[in-house]
């Protein structure tokens, strides 16, 4: 026992040197691609094994996007579990944390109460109709948050509870490593989702910035890279990072041309509660109709147009690719930063060639806070139908004082007729 308590007393004064190793993760590659690439050089071959994986990623993707809003939820959540997942993993292993009492338990169980909070807020907010008509449902949301106070104090409770003696500190760290990760997975997580009610275009767009920077970066490194870009990231360079940047630019505006012309990607995602089905119907706003816009007068001699139609969404599009491409790249930084301090190559071996899930969504939770704060920033609006949807929750007497008011002050900026009154 004293033995581990000075081992516990050092572990804040350990040097990156002094981490322990993880374990290296094993090989998930397929046997057929080991056979069919066993003749290449172990950068071409991992060139290939990227490039087929990414390939069939992507397919994925796009049939989960026919499929509609609610599997893209669900891809969401499925993809926030399994980051959680990982990072949750790392700290066990590192930490040699697997017989502490309760913890691994607990950890999930914070999970299911912030999703719990979260996902509820956002049944409230979109689906206020539906709860309308269900007394049980009216419950939870009533006292939604205070139920999931309960929840987390009960957890809080029982991590007090399971405290013990000469792992005091083991378990606060682990403590600690659980909330941030909760921070980075779930709260980031519920923005992606937040971004989707607003239209999938605010979803499609970002997120396909973020691959089509990953992938173009690592085309122009690996045929071009010469000039290391930051030390995190050896295998990262200049002529990587400014070839994707541009690649970037160019995809996310002709993109956002494609999808701004349809009702599909462009509405605000809504649920019918007569049919129990979201819907993507609308008259598109201002931002997905075509206008002419002038060429300023230095790119009309190299373009030779005066004019241009464009929608003003790929306006937008290029603060979202801008993002993407300069400040995205950040999130994977921090993750470098991350596993060289874990001592680890990647979160996982889930994909082949790619290493864990959160290997590659290490940006898009960066992009999404940023999607998130510039819509709210720079694009939305006041909301009848979310506003109506909340007046309809109230009760008749509320209604009619919401009436009587509202009455009142169209009256006096003279939008009704005084003969109306009464």
């Amino acid at each position: 026992e004293v033995d581990l308590e000075e081992r516990l007393h050092e572990l804040d004064l350990r040097s990156d040197s002094d981490i322990p190793d993880v374990p290296p993760p094993t090989d998930s590659t397929p046997e057929i691609l080991k056979k069919a690439l066993s003749g290449l050089s172990a950068r071409w071959k991992n060139w290939w094994i990227r490039g087929i994986l990414s390939l069939a990623m992507i397919s994925g993707f796009f049939l989960i996007i026919y499929l509609g809003s609610f599997m893209l939820m669900l891809l969401v959540l499925s993809i926030q579990v399994k980051c959680y997942h990982e990072i949750i993993t790392i700290g066990y292993r590192v930490y040699h944390s697997y017989d502490l009492p309760w913890f691994r338990s607990l950890s999930w169980y914070f999970l299911l109460c912030v999703n719990y909070f979260f996902y509820g807020e956002t049944v409230a907010d979109y689906f206020a109709t539906f709860v309308q008509r269900r007394e049980q449902l009216q419950f939870l949301i009533r006292y939604h948050r205070f139920i999931s106070f309960a929840l987390y104090l009960t957890g809080f409770c029982m991590f007090v509870l399971s405290l013990v003696k000469k792992h005091y500190r083991l378990q606060f760290y682990m403590f600690a490593w659980t909330h941030v990760t909760l921070l980075i997975t779930v709260t980031q997580s519920h923005l992606v989702i937040q971004n989707l009610f607003e239209g999938m275009i605010w979803f499609l767009v970002p997120i396909s910035s973020v691959i089509c920077n990953d992938i173009t970066a690592y085309i122009f490194g690996f045929f071009f890279g010469r000039t290391p870009l930051i030390k995190l990231s050896p295998k990262k360079t200049w002529e990587g990072f400014i070839g994707g940047f541009f690649s970037t630019v160019v995809f996310g505006f002709i993109f956002s041309y494609f999808l701004a012309q349809h009702q599909y990607f462009v509405c605000p995602v809504e649920y019918n509660s007569e049919t129990n089905r979201f819907v993507t119907e609308c008259e598109p706003s201002e931002l997905f109709q075509m206008k002419k816009y002038s060429v300023p007068p230095l790119l009309q001699a190299v373009l030779g147009w005066e004019t241009v139609n464009m929608y003003p969404f790929q306006m937008h599009s290029f603060a979202l690719s801008t993002f993407a491409s300069l400040i995205g790249p950040f999130g994977g930084f921090f993750a470098s930063g991350f596993k060289r301090a874990f001592k680890i190559k990647d979160f996982a071996d889930t994909i082949p060639g790619h290493g864990g899930i959160m290997d590659r969504f290490d940006c898009q939770y960066l992009m999404a806070t940023f999607v998130h704060v510039y819509i709210t920033s720079f694009i939305r609006g006041p909301n009848p139908s979310k506003l109506l949807k909340q007046l309809l929750i109230l009760q008749p007497e509320q209604q009619l004082s919401v009436y009587k008011t509202l009455k009142s002050h169209l009256v006096e900026k003279g939008i009704l007729q005084p003969s109306l009154r009464g």
